[in-house]
């Protein structure tokens, strides 16, 4: 029956995925305690101080009874029905014995791209249900096909700065009222309240239009990640936990290193984000065993490179993360294990399911870090080139310092193969003729040789490589 109920609670939050709502958190109502520096709304025998140069909104609730106000220079008060103010006449206000300055807060520095000011609600506002499914830091900023929801009866101030010129939103609800469409959304950025609650660089647009591809819609706050992990960690306690592997994951999006497995599904166009979310939901989440495990899945865009060194634009992916509650060593077991049972069932039935590979990555508390499904020959092959890359870049360095006369280079005769293989000369046969002197060119002289035999006469010639002693004949 548990297990009954539990499956039947999946089903029902699954059923509610399709739209995504997105509700502002804080707010600058004059009832809420944390609005003012004294952590108290302000009384009777109190001086309220706005400061002149801030800009407010301020929704106020109920009839107040004030010692004295002062009020900022640009601004606006939305008065609900019966509330007012009036000054104080003196009389007993139990808990305000004694008075005091009371100063609203600053609400300047509330960011849209702080994820921690930011939840997941039902289409009715309400929160939604904790589960199996959750979602990495950039995507719980609104998205840009989510619906964002300001709860009614509040006023607010969020700083838009943005990487981007336009974020752009199906829809936006403020004041109870939903506006879904462009021109809708032009008529109250034209309004008094627009300007006081939304200030910053970026501009707010809805579309009106949701999520068209089956496949999943990048989320499009990637631009804005750098911002919103700064957001993150600079909210009060540390948003990051120290994780229990030596090698965390860093999965895109995500601002924090976690332990547990990550897939990248390469897909094909009859891939159904959802629907494939849904069967790993209720084929294998919901097993006893993985109890704890959860899971955030979504399509990203994942930079390609050639070699390493240059960008060939940005590939989508559909990204799964597997996280999970164990401790120490057994951290991201469970997950790893989830992990491998899909990567099965991918080697199944990918094909029908529109998958044409996936690459698991996995880091626990008791292992390293490592890879499942890439292919070792393109690894070799990738090597190989980096080598013949690198080889080509140091031989055109050489070539081109030659050329600009910084480097010199020993004049050598190149020796070919067969000139080395070739048998040496033989040595020439002895000849009377002499021979000739490497060290003087001395001509003989002319002299007709039948008159030296008939004189008798001998001929000394020095060879300067002997003693003269040797020459004697």
């Amino acid at each position: 029956m548990k297990r009954l109920l539990s499956l039947l609670g999946i089903l029902q939050l699954l059923a509610a995925t399709a739209a995504v709502y997105k509700q502002w958190i804080p707010n600058t109502n004059f009832e809420t305690a944390s609005n003012w520096d004294k952590g108290r709304v302000p009384c009777a025998r109190d001086v309220v101080h706005f400061e002149k140069d801030k800009v407010v909104s301020v929704f106020v609730g109920s009839p107040h009874a004030l010692t004295d106000m002062y009020l900022p220079l640009n601004g606006e008060f939305l008065l609900a029905a019966g509330a007012a103010f009036t000054a104080f006449d003196g009389s007993w206000d139990p808990g305000c014995d004694s008075g005091g300055t009371v100063r609203f807060a600053d609400a300047e520095q509330r960011s849209w791209f702080d994820p921690t000011l930011w939840r997941d609600v039902l289409p009715s506002g309400e929160l939604r249900p904790g589960g199996p499914i959750f979602s990495v830091h950039e995507e719980r900023v609104p998205c840009r096909h989510d619906d964002v929801i300001f709860q009614p009866e509040t006023s607010f101030r969020v700083n838009t700065d943005s990487a981007q010129p336009v974020i752009q939103l199906r829809s936006i609800s403020v004041m109870g009222q939903e506006l879904n469409t462009p021109s809708s959304w032009a008529g109250y950025l034209g309004g008094p309240s627009a300007p006081l609650q939304f200030h910053g660089n970026g501009t707010l647009q809805v579309t009106g239009t949701g999520c068209p591809d089956k496949s999943g819609c990048a989320c499009g706050n990637a631009l804005d990640g750098p911002r919103i992990c700064a957001a993150l960690l600079r909210a009060p306690g540390r948003q990051c936990p120290e994780p229990a592997c030596q090698s965390p994951l860093h999965p895109l999006g995500h601002c924090c290193g976690v332990c547990g497995a990550t897939i990248n599904l390469e897909f094909t166009p009859d891939f159904d984000l959802q629907k494939y979310q849904d069967k790993l939901v209720q084929e294998l989440l919901s097993q006893p065993r993985y109890t704890g495990v959860q899971l955030a899945m979504s399509k990203v865009h994942r930079a390609q490179t050639f070699l390493g060194l240059v960008s060939r634009g940005a590939a989508p992916l559909i990204q799964i993360v597997l996280i999970d509650d164990r401790a120490g060593a057994q951290a991201g077991t469970a997950a790893q294990q989830l992990a491998a049972d899909i990567m099965q069932d991918i080697a199944q039935h990918g094909e029908a399911l529109g998958i044409s590979s996936g690459k698991m990555e996995v880091a626990t508390g008791s292992t390293a870090t490592g890879q499942v499904g890439s292919p070792p020959v393109s690894r070799i092959a990738a090597g190989t080139v980096m080598g013949l890359l690198f080889s080509l870049l140091f031989l055109g360095g050489i070539l081109f310092l030659y050329r600009k006369g910084k480097l010199r280079l020993p004049a050598l005769r190149p020796q070919h193969p067969w000139e080395r293989m070739e048998e040496p000369a033989p040595p020439a046969p002895a000849s009377d003729k002499g021979f000739d002197n490497p060290v003087f060119s001395v001509e003989p002289p002319d002299v007709d040789l039948a008159e030296v035999a008939s004189k008798d006469l001998q001929v000394f010639y020095l060879n300067p490589l002997y003693s003269a002693s040797e020459t004697e004949t």
